[in-house]
């Protein structure tokens, strides 16, 4: 064998496939095996190859050590060959194994070979080297080699994207088929489901995008990469990749809120003093933020600052809106008063901005003015003295039944 040659090859399939080279060895070792037990081996034998530095090939037959209580006895036998042949008992799983002289061997004769081995262990058994093969042994060979390093770059390339998970890729649209996105990731094609594309985008063979990592799926064709342009969190990722104070925890995002291809709102918090979290992400001249919103097609994006005060904090996430008061209310309810000409504003079209700012806080939000504020108190307070006389009636009645029934005993 030309050492030289052999190990140039193994080191171009290890560069193109991104397979590690003790990988492609153990595939050419497996493919050397596969020959050599069609040209010279039996059947049910289980012949390994071990190559070495100097480019020589050794070859071993492997048979486990059995005892007498493993192995099924010939009437045993009989009678399980019976009983399947009536089908009154449903085998499922054999309890014994069947003696096979090419895969294994009796303890006494494995003992002779090799003293201290016990039961279930495997026994090496060396076998004459061969250097003449058949056509049909060298097709095999092809085969198994070529199996192996298929089944071997399907394995690098899950382990590789399964560590992305929840990372952002850059890829180049290859084609759409059933309205799903194909997306050309470098080594592996991913996916653009339906429903994690942005509604309102387009998407062109060769076009250059960004997408999210959802999930990484392992199947019987090779593993499948899931993207998303929707998910919430490819916000985030993206601020990530524009603003250092973000990658680097200075800022952190607390919460985001998100209506995919129209708006989205982000809550920041800065670790350090002196940090401005929005001035940050907005970065000089609105660089950095318009360096997202241009990523996700023009997608508004309104930045808050976090508070642990939830009525600063809902203040801040109905921005653009001036919010004059916050009245935090039982059940995770908050009323926030807003002067006329910032009602539309703070309530957004279609409501939006009141939603997206309710998703961000985690706090139902109510938008009123100063005078509906003012009347709905009136209304409650009127209400109050009519439900009190209510529930004094109430009780009055429980009174009189109690001295009834009392009466009646």
């Amino acid at each position: 064998m030309d050492v030289k040659n052999f190990k140039s090859a193994i080191s171009q399939i290890t560069e193109e496939k991104g397979i590690p080279p003790e990988r492609v060895i153990e595939s050419i070792e497996s493919a050397i095996a596969a020959a050599y037990k069609k040209d010279y081996g039996e059947k049910g034998q289980l012949v390994k190859a071990r190559l070495s530095e100097a480019g020589d090939v050794k070859f071993w037959q492997i048979k486990i050590v059995v005892s007498e209580d493993m192995i099924y006895s010939e009437e045993e036998l009989e009678k399980l060959k019976e009983k399947k042949k009536t089908g009154s008992v449903q085998v499922e799983e054999e309890e014994k194994i069947r003696f096979n002289p090419e895969k294994h061997i009796m303890l006494k004769e494995a003992r002779k070979i090799k003293p201290k081995i016990k039961a279930g262990e495997e026994l090496k058994i060396s076998l004459k080297p061969q250097k003449d093969y058949g056509r049909i042994a060298a097709q095999t060979a092809k085969q198994v080699i070529l199996q192996k390093i298929r089944e071997a770059e399907r394995e690098t390339i899950f382990e590789e994207y399964k560590s992305k998970e929840g990372e952002i890729i850059s890829g180049i649209v290859q084609r759409i088929e059933s309205k799903n996105i194909y997306v050309d990731i470098g080594k592996t094609l991913g996916i653009l489901p339906k429903e994690e594309q942005v509604r309102g985008e387009f998407y062109r063979p060769g076009q250059r995008l960004k997408a999210y990592i959802l999930k990484v799926e392992e199947t019987s064709k090779g593993p499948v990469v899931f993207l998303s342009r929707a998910y919430p969190k490819i916000v985030s990722k993206l601020f990530e990749l524009e603003v250092p104070e973000i990658s680097q925890s200075t800022v952190v995002i607390k919460s985001i809120a998100r209506e995919a291809g129209s708006r989205s709102k982000i809550a920041l918090e800065s670790k350090e003093e002196g940090v401005d979290p929005i001035g940050s992400a907005v970065g000089q001249k609105g660089t950095r933020v318009m360096a997202v919103i241009n990523e996700l097609g023009g997608e508004k994006i309104d930045i808050a600052e976090y508070s642990e005060n939830p009525e600063e904090y809902i203040a801040n996430a109905l921005s653009p809106a001036k919010i004059i008061e916050v009245k935090i209310m039982p059940k995770n309810k908050a009323i926030c008063i807003v002067s006329e000409d910032q009602l539309s504003l703070a309530i957004g079209r279609d409501g939006q901005n009141v939603r997206l700012a309710a998703k961000l806080t985690g706090w139902k939000i109510d938008i009123r003015t100063p005078e509906g504020a003012a009347a709905e108190e009136k209304e409650t307070k009127k209400e109050k003295p009519a439900s009190a006389k209510a529930a004094a009636g109430k009780k009055k009645e429980k009174k009189e039944k109690r001295r009834r029934k009392k009466e009646t005993n």
